[in-house]
């Protein structure tokens, strides 16, 4: 059973106040209620927008650092936490599925969970935890062994906890769990090795299952212990038993459009990578080989768990452009209400929150091979020279014609959480320009084996930059500005009223730019690589900042030639919090 490792003061525990508890309303007011964070995203639209503005371009110098909060141990893999705070307590996880609360006058911590986890377990980019969620007096986390965790808020103590899915069969979980009305809401991992991908929703107190639905067209969703419907149609666009082991990971998690109540997750690559053994090396206009629901977009009934509406990105997708970035609900500058995506494929998209409907797509990143655009109806317009080859075509039937791709497989933009400005109007993209020889290889299924077909080699573009964070008018598609980066780009971003867009390097910068120019205004050195996802909140009249600071993450273990650009980094796990101070922020 895993266990939890207390590390407080009996006194303290003992004098406490009595533990406030978190609504619903605070949940779905978490973006203006501004001395808290209980929510991934700082909002379930997952804006990552602050409508503070005490610290701001005038006097971001005047940023100090207030505490630091060491993971300890010998733990120190990719950091990539968002801090949850409520109540006088930071909220963090770390790698290896570890939870802390910390104080957030002192910094000292009050209690840890760490997750014991099982031997065998098949994390497939590093052994990451993206965050918590907090409802009533609870906070929950997943861990990488598929499980859904719900620990007393105050204590640390379990109070249920629950199998999202079979570890043996190369299932994972790293995603913050998203809360909606009750429900604990999640995703999978796992989507390397033939699994299935899924959303999964649970009663919050109890732990209960009330819905799931699976994402690859042929599977049956169930609710309140019965079966529901059936995904898809079967073999509508997948052929023969190919759907069983069809991918589609929800690993990212999701967001939550509260206006047309509709929880928006994205799917994964299909399974496996060579798209020639699932009906999708030649267009057919059936849409069989489009493999649905993998790289794609759904739109869920949080009540029922039924698919409202589904909008695929890359379909016969075959170079593991995937599916779950996260999609952020806003209105654009004509009050239009909108989604807005940036895909692993090289596009950022605008769809209709309604119905999830396409709107447009522009590209954000420079270099897109393997496809010449999107069309009216926002289906890629194929290059199919820059399709990894069918190994049936080769003479040993051993390897598939090489082809180089751009971007790479981990995507112009992969898991790291991208900002919109409501200040601005425009969002902010942290991006990667590279790209892979990739090739397809024979392959068959086998449980807990990596299910891929394919082999790849990423490979760097310019001489001068890899990472690119891009402002981008949502209404136009336009480039207002980039800042470029020596190494790839693998942290959150930030923006505030105060027009500050903050986000991390490799190279360990916490950095904060203009909004409006990209002009670098601050920066401090945390001493290790930042990979995770910053946040600002108020206490007492002073405007805070906290990001995590801890190297690693899929590009050191997939990276190709690009690792070998970064392999001097140092791998860490500190928590910076920043603070501009009264008399320093009434000086201006």
């Amino acid at each position: 059973m895993n266990r939890f490792i207390m590390a407080t003061v009996a006194g303290v525990l003992a004098t406490s106040t009595a533990h406030a508890e978190v609504s619903e309303e605070d949940l779905a007011n978490d973006q203006t209620i501004t001395s808290q964070i209980v929510t991934n995203g700082m909002g379930r639209h997952l804006q990552r927008y602050s409508p503070l503005d005490t610290l701001n371009k005038d006097n971001i110098d005047k940023l100090v650092p207030a505490w630091a909060f060491s993971l300890g141990g010998e733990k120190q893999r990719g950091q990539e936490t968002q801090p949850l705070v409520y109540d006088g307590m930071m909220y963090i996880t770390g790698s290896y599925s570890r939870l802390y609360a910390i104080d957030i006058e002192t910094g000292k911590e009050v209690w840890q969970y760490d997750a014991r986890l099982p031997e065998g377990i098949l994390p497939c980019c590093d052994v990451v935890n993206r965050g918590a969620a907090i409802y009533g007096d609870k906070i929950y986390f997943g861990t990488l062994d598929a499980r859904i965790v719900a620990l007393d808020l105050k204590t640390g103590d379990v109070v249920w906890r629950d199998k999202i899915a079979d570890y043996k069969a190369g299932y994972s979980y790293t995603a913050a769990p998203l809360i909606v009305d009750g429900l604990v809401v999640t995703g999978n991992s796992g989507g390397e090795f033939g699994i299935v991908g899924e959303v999964q929703a649970r009663d919050a107190e109890t732990g209960d299952m009330v819905w799931t639905r699976p994402v690859i067209e042929g599977h049956m969703g169930t609710l309140n212990g019965e079966e529901s419907t059936m995904t898809g149609e079967l073999n509508a666009t997948w052929p023969g038993d190919m759907w069983k082991t069809g991918g589609g990971a929800t690993w990212l998690g999701g967001s939550y459009d509260a206006e047309t109540d509709t929880l928006v997750f994205g799917a994964g690559n299909p399974a496996p990578w060579n798209s020639h053994l699932r009906g999708a090396g030649e267009p057919s206009d059936d849409g069989m080989g489009d493999n649905l629901y993998a790289a794609s977009r759904l739109g869920i009934d949080p009540k029922t768990g039924e698919i409202k509406w589904h909008f695929q990105t890359t379909p016969r997708e075959g170079w593991d452009y995937d599916g779950v970035n996260e999609v952020v609900a806003y209105e654009d500058r004509e009050g239009n209400k909108r989604f807005a995506t940036a895909d692993r494929n090289g596009f950022f998209y605008v769809l209709n929150r309604e119905d999830g409907a396409f709107v447009s797509a522009a590209p954000f990143v420079k270099d897109i091979t393997w496809a010449e655009g999107i069309d009216e109806n926002g289906r890629p317009i194929y290059n199919e020279d820059n399709r990894p080859g069918n190994p049936a075509d080769a003479a040993d039937g051993k390897k598939g014609e090489v082809v180089f791709s751009a971007p790479g497989f981990l995507g112009g933009k992969n898991w790291m959480p991208m900002a919109y400005s409501q200040r601005t109007g425009n969002f902010y993209v942290p991006s990667n320009e590279w790209g892979m020889d990739i090739w397809n290889e024979p392959i068959t299924y086998k449980k807990g084996a990596a299910y891929l077909g394919s082999g790849f080699t990423i490979k760097p573009i310019y001489e001068d930059h890899i990472g690119s964070l891009n402002a981008i008018d949502p209404d136009t598609g336009e480039w207002k500005w980039e800042y470029q980066n020596d190494a790839p780009l693998w942290s959150g971003v930030m923006t505030t009223a105060g027009g500050l867009v903050f986000f991390g390097t490799p190279e360990g910068e916490f950095i904060a730019l203009d909004d409006e120019t990209g002009e670098k205004l601050w920066s401090f050195q945390t001493g290790s690589g930042i990979v995770g996802q910053p946040v600002t909140w108020e206490q007492d009249g002073e405007q805070y900042v906290s990001v995590i600071s801890g190297w690693g993450g899929a590009v050191p273990l997939w990276g190709g030639e690009v690792a070998k650009k970064v392999n001097y980094l140092n791998q860490g796990g500190m928590l910076w919090t920043f603070k501009l101070p009264k008399e320093l922020a009434s000086a201006n």
